[in-house]
């Protein structure tokens, strides 16, 4: 059976991204000969997000474009398990609808997977050519402190632990979603450190990580507090 590729997109106000990370993401599928679909999990936006998918389902098809809305914003952990069971692909892709990940960095991915036979490849913003783009100091300094913190109390063996930006098979995702507790921010953390207990596989790739162009970032003072207080309940229970 030929690779199928499912990418989930949660979005919550993403009416202006949307098009055009979909835009990004049909063009590098379709010139690397890629079998795919996109699965767009909308959390009842009020910006109207959902009526610009449906818009985007017409345009490049039913079979492309797949849409699951959910009642409400109920986080990101629980948009996976929500997507998941709609893939028909057997690998998963995890990304940002924002545009802070480009789709062009897919296809180094699934040629890295393919290579050595990997189950999980994740993007890296702290190794090799990664970097980032469009923040200021102060969340240079959050960003690099979280995986700072991260790496020192879980050990997780990897260089971008809060990234999100990743490459499932679809057997390995599910199983990690069934393990996970984390439902918010610590969500991407826990699901690397649960891989690494079960023994799967896990490849890095450099990506540049761009700070959103449209719309307000939903990384505040809350969400920092809930990183940490997961993180130290990751330490004590892992």
């Amino acid at each position: 059976m030929a690779d199928k590729y499912s990418v989930l997109l949660p979005t919550y106000n993403e009416r202006e991204n949307l098009p055009i990370i979909t835009w990004l993401l049909v063009k590098a599928f379709k010139e690397h000969n890629i079998n795919f679909e996109i699965i767009i999990i909308d959390d009842a936006s009020p910006d109207g997000t959902l009526e610009v998918a449906k818009q985007l389902q017409q345009l490049y098809g039913e079979d492309r474009i797949i849409l699951r809305p959910r009642a409400g914003k109920l986080g990101l952990g629980t948009a996976y398990v929500h997507g998941i069971k709609n893939a028909t692909g057997n690998y998963v892709i995890i990304m940002d609808a924002d545009m802070s990940h480009h789709p062009k960095f897919i296809p180094e991915f699934i040629k890295l997977q393919k290579a050595k036979n990997l189950d999980i490849v994740t993007g890296t913003r702290y190794h090799g050519a990664g970097g980032v783009h469009g923040w200021d100091l102060r969340r240079k300094l959050t960003s690099r402190g979280a995986n700072f913190i991260a790496a020192t109390l879980l050990r997780p063996g990897v260089s971008d632990l809060t990234g999100s930006f990743r490459l499932y098979r679809k057997d390995v995702l599910a199983k990690l979603i069934e393990v996970t507790k984390a439902k918010g921010y610590v969500f991407q953390m826990e699901m690397m450190i649960r891989a690494r207990q079960l023994g799967f596989t896990i490849g890095e790739i450099p990506i540049t990580f761009v700070d959103r162009v449209y719309g307000e970032s939903k990384l505040g003072a809350e969400e920092i507090a809930l990183y940490l207080k997961g993180l130290l309940t990751l330490f004590l229970t892992t």
